[in-house]
């Protein structure tokens, strides 16, 4: 961040939060490029210079705004995660908890998943390591249900944090409140898929685990 950014402010104040509440939602509604400080500031009810004041650019508010979101998505999934001390229903709760706080249209999280790219490169290397953080706390949570021994042990859960977050992200792009299924019917159904696959039990091959080992094993080394 650059000098005058909210580094140098106190967090949380009831300003900042305006700030990023107007931002989040003209950023979703216009894109980041298309979205004015300006605009920013009117929407925030205060004058420009007050939004300069704690934020010396717009990169500076993204940055703050995605930041903004891994906190709350990191609280939500930790929140509904903790009823339980089973690692595979921990994984369940906490993809449902995912998918409905994208689902309760926070402006803050769906400018994480799909707004990061805007920012140049030095400002980019900080939200890198802000998801690096929330993938890092989905890994956790999946390499503590893999440790259970109640999963295949050929799967790859690198892997199936990429199918798995990258699936539950883009019900943001398509949830519609009017779809006729609430967000925890959408994230139990993706569950189902999931844990139990597509295939009824008299479709699937006898030999299972061995196919499964197979299409998952990564091509041999061709160095030899």
């Amino acid at each position: 961040m650059t000098k005058g950014s909210t580094a140098a402010q106190p967090p949380g104040t009831e300003a900042d939060e305006r700030i990023l509440l107007a931002a989040g939602r003209l950023f979703r509604e216009k894109g980041f490029a298309a979205t004015t400080v300006r605009e920013i500031a009117q929407a925030a009810e205060m004058l420009p210079g007050s939004l300069h004041y704690r934020y010396a650019s717009k990169d500076d508010v993204l940055v703050a705004l995605m930041e903004r979101g891994v906190e709350r998505a990191m609280a939500a999934v930790t929140a509904a995660t903790r009823a339980t001390r089973d690692p595979i229903e921990r994984l369940r709760l906490g993809l449902r908890a995912h998918i409905e706080l994208l689902c309760q249209g926070d402006d803050s999280l769906y400018v994480l998943l799909f707004d990061f790219r805007s920012l140049p490169p030095a400002a980019r290397a900080g939200v890198e390591r802000s998801r690096g953080r929330y993938e890092a706390f989905w890994d956790g949570m999946m390499y503590e249900a893999w440790g259970t021994g109640r999963a295949r042990s050929a799967l790859d859960v690198e892997l199936l944090r990429h199918f798995g977050m990258g699936a539950i992200n883009w019900v943001a792009t398509w949830y519609r409140p009017d779809s006729g299924r609430t967000p925890a019917q959408i994230a139990d159904a993706f569950w189902t898929c999931l844990a139990f696959g597509l295939l009824r039990e008299d479709a699937r091959p006898k030999d299972v685990e061995a196919q499964f080992a197979a299409l998952v094993s990564p091509p041999a080394s061709k160095e030899e």
